[in-house]
């Protein structure tokens, strides 16, 4: 059964997380794109486990105790978007890359823009750090829980 949280930070606002039995399924921004439509049907259960432990490693990220996540993940995509979710998990805190290097670490350097829609599908925000990758310029672009969002995860590393 799928359950799914609310977890409410003084950072980022509302993230929702679901999960199945054993692993994290997803994070996403509350009111923004991607929330899965099926959440209607799954059980609310601040106590799962695997919702419990995300919570408290997002928190302690959050607050600067933490730069590594334990929780396990589970992620539906196809064999690209895995493979551009993979590396986006490869980026050390603190730094960057660009979208045309993600794309080139896939092993597809031609693919730039899908590498920038499969980041737009990581059902992991935050925890895989899509929010690592700009444009080549070092401009700031896309992002599902928004720009500003974006702008703050970074700060956050930076600090």
């Amino acid at each position: 059964m799928n359950s799914y949280t609310n977890l409410k930070t003084v950072q980022l606002g509302e993230l929702i997380l679901t999960a199945n039995e054993t692993d994290l399924t997803g994070i996403y921004f509350a009111g923004r794109k991607h929330v899965p439509a099926a959440l209607k049907d799954w059980k609310r259960d601040p106590g799962h486990p695997v919702l419990k432990k995300a919570a408290r490693e997002l928190e302690e990220f959050l607050t600067g105790k933490r730069r590594d996540f334990t929780v396990p993940l589970h992620a539906d995509g196809t064999d690209f978007q895995r493979k551009i979710w993979r590396q986006l998990a490869r980026i050390p805190f603190g730094q960057t890359i660009t979208y045309g290097e993600l794309a080139r670490r896939a092993g597809k350097p031609e693919a730039v823009r899908a590498a920038g829609a499969a980041c737009g599908r990581n059902p992991h925000a935050i925890i895989v750090p899509c929010h690592r990758v700009v444009a080549k310029s070092g401009a700031l672009q896309g992002f599902a829980g928004g720009l500003e969002t974006k702008k703050r995860l970074l700060a956050l590393e930076q600090a």
